[in-house]
């Protein structure tokens, strides 16, 4: 049953990540272009139908993927390579310096990612950039919590105790000591991290507060859909937001599974 789940999941994630890549070469028509037919519903002109401006649903559906996959991995990248330095630093230093990036971390994670974007949004107008940047900086408190309790429970192996007396020195224990063991349990939540990445960027998009208006997005198409006169154009980006965020979630839970022996199956 797991490796069914990972495998859908892997499925959900490749079918997001190659709209995205076929749509930088090829969609079926221009994502922006405005034509008479309103509302059209599915057909062999139009796969998906068209929008309230005439505009083709499925090529605006792939060129879509384009952003969810920017901000994902953009956003998730930015909370990373702050969050985990600063919990490795707050594992492997001294009380007074965890403690200080402790409580820089709380009134961080107290921060809606919301609050952020209005805030970045209102200095330097709304844009892909500003969403990405709030979503980002509201994820690093994670990996900053994650890190550093990986690393309190590496420090304390006799391994990482011999190379202290020893006299190496303590960034060279954290290079490569901490963060090659703790190194799986980051990927794990990069993974998890990713799906919430892209639900945040869709409602950011939906509340005007991501892409510009020409820039297609699953959230700003829930948004301009009319559920009355076409229900399935608000549908279909709704199905594909849950439907990305289901692959990635389920394909985080397949790389923990196999990188914890101890959730793996007997065999």
């Amino acid at each position: 049953m797991k490796r069914f789940t990972v495998l859908f999941g892997l499925v959900l994630a490749g079918i997001v990540a190659l709209s995205a890549l076929v749509s930088l070469v090829w969609t079926p028509y221009n994502p922006n272009l405005v034509s008479s037919s309103r509302y059209s519903p599915p057909s062999w002109t139009h796969i998906l139908g068209t929008d309230r401006l005439g505009m083709d649903t499925f090529s605006r559906i792939m060129t879509g993927a384009q952003t969810t996959l920017v901000v994902g991995i953009l956003a998730v990248a930015i909370a990373a390579l702050i969050g985990v330095p600063l919990g490795i630093i707050a594992g492997m230093g001294r009380k007074v310096a965890g403690e200080l990036i402790g409580r820089a971390s709380d009134v961080l994670f107290a921060l809606p990612t919301l609050l952020l974007a209005v805030l970045l949004a209102a200095a330097k107008g709304a844009s892909v950039t500003t969403a990405t940047v709030a979503i980002g900086i509201a994820t690093i408190p994670v990996f900053q919590r994650m890190a550093r309790a990986a690393t309190l429970t590496i420090m304390s192996q006799d391994y990482v105790l011999a190379a202290e007396v020893s006299g190496t020195p303590r960034s060279m224990i954290a290079l490569r000591h901490v963060l090659p063991n703790i190194a799986p349990l980051l990927g794990v939540q990069a993974a998890a991290s990713f799906s919430m990445a892209i639900l945040a960027e869709a409602g950011l998009s939906y509340l005007g507060l991501s892409a510009s208006p020409t820039t297609p997005t699953w959230g700003r198409m829930l948004r301009d859909a009319n559920l009355f006169a076409a229900p399935l154009q608000a549908i279909i980006p709704g199905a594909a937001i849950a439907l990305a965020v289901l692959g990635f979630n389920l394909l985080g839970d397949g790389v923990r599974d196999y990188l914890d022996p101890r959730l793996q199956e007997v065999r």
